[in-house]
């Protein structure tokens, strides 16, 4: 237990260290995170052992949860009014573009249909935290920043509904899962609506908790009982985490007049909390896995990023917005690291005769991803002037 203390210490000194370095180097935050914890883990200098770093397995969840609970804020009613349908269907587009051209580049490539369904699915996903903590830092705001949020917080669903589809055709082809191709199909939505009425109760109940609590600490002791609920039933269950605490924290910013005030409360306590998830995600990145990558990864890679683009682009030309939002919001989706890796792992048994392909080709990908995603975010939102 004292060592895990100690290992925490260190783990936020050096997050610490990479942060100025970074900003000598004008580069976002997140990637010093990442960076430092991919030097400092157990694949490379190895001052956090593997087992310290499976310890810690608690920090990335709860950082997960705030995250979620930051990016639900920007689903105010008014706001929403403002902007219409626009953040549905880009986020419905830009998720099944990438799908569908991974399936297509894969399967034309000479990759069984199966298995190129399975691992399409995947490119629909999309990492929240390196995407908010871009903006956090650089204090982003426009159109393209506005609009980026909410089709990130959308993703998560978009992905979960396009990967169930995809792995009961996949089931339906390959010939196996028969009569649990219903079962299949059903599970996502039963996944996602679940985790939206989970986030919806606990968001009222924590609308009227503030009334009843007006001090900074009670209110701030709620949040963390509201987001742990949402995560622990979650987990229980099998539903996504992200999106029940989006959901939770959407119904919470529209009916409490305290909001404002928890969310700055929030804002002041996760900095620490991100450097560790950040620099944990960054020790779990494995570069001896890059080799094995090979002609199936450099499809996904390349062609998840040109579905993303295309299909950012044609769901804003479709709504009309304004067109710097049609420039730069695709560049802007690139990370992705957790919602994806857990796909791949629940693909292990979904689709057992590719799984192991299909994880491996997923963590060279988040590896990649997560390394250039935070930089190549920061060049975009500076080019669409929205980072001064």
């Amino acid at each position: 237990m004292v060592q895990t203390y100690l290992y925490l210490a260190l783990a936020i000194a050096l997050c610490l260290v990479a942060g100025k370095i970074v900003k000598f180097l004008k580069l976002p935050n997140v990637t010093g995170y990442l960076v430092m914890g991919l030097i400092a883990g157990p694949y490379c200098l190895n001052l956090l052992p593997q087992n310290i770093v499976d310890g810690f397995a608690i920090i990335p969840e709860t950082a997960l949860g705030f995250i979620a609970f930051s990016i639900g804020a920007e689903f105010k009613l008014d706001y929403l009014k403002k902007i219409g349908k626009a953040p549905i269907i880009i986020a419905a587009l830009e998720a099944l573009a990438a799908v569908l051209l991974v399936d297509f580049a894969l399967i034309i490539s000479g990759q069984n249909v199966s298995f190129a369904l399975a691992l399409g699915a995947i490119a629909a996903a999309t990492a929240p935290a390196a995407t908010l903590m871009v903006v956090k830092q650089y204090k982003a705001d426009g159109p393209v920043t506005r609009m980026l949020l909410p089709v990130v917080a959308l993703d998560d669903a978009a992905a979960l509904m396009c990967f169930g589809i995809s792995i009961a055709i996949a089931k339906a082809i390959g010939g196996s899962g028969g009569g649990s191709l219903l079962k299949t199909l059903i599970q996502p939505v039963i996944e996602i609506v679940g985790a939206l009425l989970l986030g919806g109760a606990v968001g009222a109940i924590f609308a009227l908790l503030t009334k009843l609590f007006t001090g900074r600490g009670n209110r701030f002791a709620i949040t963390f009982v509201a987001i742990f609920v949402c995560i622990g039933v979650c987990d229980l269950l099998g539903w996504s985490s992200l999106l029940a605490c989006m959901m939770m924290s959407a119904v919470f910013v529209n009916m409490s007049a305290a909001a404002n005030k928890v969310f700055e409360l929030s804002d002041r306590f996760t900095p620490p909390l991100f450097m560790l998830f950040f620099f944990i995600s960054g020790a779990g990145l494995n570069l001896k896995l890059l080799p094995s990558l090979g002609v199936v990864g450099a499809i996904y890679i390349v062609i998840r990023v040109v579905g993303k683009f295309a299909g950012a682009w044609l769901g804003a030309k479709i709504c009309k917005v304004e067109k710097v939002v049609r420039k730069y919001l695709g560049f802007t989706l690139i990370p992705q690291a957790g919602v994806a890796i857990g796909l791949a792992t629940v693909a292990m048994t979904a689709a057992p005769e590719y799984g192991a392909q299909i994880r491996t080709v997923v963590l060279c990908a988040t590896v990649i991803y997560e390394l250039t995603g935070p930089i190549i975010t920061k060049l975009t939102l500076k080019k669409a002037g929205e980072i001064k």
